[in-house]
């Protein structure tokens, strides 16, 4: 008889969004609790999933079917979630920065990061240094990550975390940032506290940025 854990991570992984809701449920039913199915099911599923797409053994499509998945899994447990006040891995507001309108990336990141157990507030595309820097007051954020896919619109990445200085939030949050053109020295040109090539090393940079 395989473990509930280990079929509702096989499930969400092929992407059978169905079977991962049942399965959720039936380890309710049977006494597990929701943090140990969250921990040990669908992160631990979602985590393979970002492994093999950063190998190049999965791409976008099936990323999208399986964070399609977890999202079935997760709308089982959320209730549960809040009530038990299971502590999330962090909490994080993404955006794509003020000029550029490019999404699928960004939305990778935010299902990769939903995945790995991150509080995600997707602030969307075209966001002002100033909507950032809202945002992440409102939310009490430990993380804030930058998205760009254009190298007109990368100057608005430094701009944003001027602006997180300048309202005295700079010392309480994490910048991480991202995208197409982006490198490693333009992160640490601007600043920056990290920078993932991919989502799924978003979830690995996150997780070391909250220690």
């Amino acid at each position: 008889m395989q473990d509930p854990l280990d079929q509702i991570a096989e499930k969400l992984y092929g992407g059978q969004a169905d079977a991962v809701a049942a399965l959720v449920q039936q380890a309710l039913d049977g006494g597990l609790t929701a943090a140990e199915i969250l921990n040990d099911g669908l992160i631990v599923g979602m985590d393979r999933v970002g492994k093999d797409f950063r190998n190049g053994e999965l791409f976008v499509p099936e990323v999208l079917i399986a964070a399609r998945a977890m999202h079935a899994g997760m709308a089982v447990l959320r209730p549960l979630l809040a009530e038990s006040n299971v502590e999330s891995a962090g909490k994080i507001v993404v955006g794509t920065v003020a000029g550029d309108l490019h999404d699928i990336g960004k939305n990778l990141v935010v299902m990769m990061l939903e995945g790995g157990g991150f509080e995600v507030i997707d602030a969307g595309t075209d966001v002002a240094p100033a909507r950032f820097v809202e945002a992440v007051r409102a939310e009490q954020a430990d993380l804030v990550g930058l998205s760009a896919l254009l190298t007109t619109t990368m100057p608005s990445m430094e701009k944003t975390i001027a602006a997180l200085a300048e309202a005295g939030l700079r010392d309480s949050v994490k910048v991480m940032v991202g995208g197409a053109p982006l490198t490693q020295s333009y992160a640490d040109e601007i600043g920056a506290d990290g920078y993932a090539p991919d989502a799924a090393s978003a979830v690995d940079l996150a997780r070391a940025l909250m220690g």
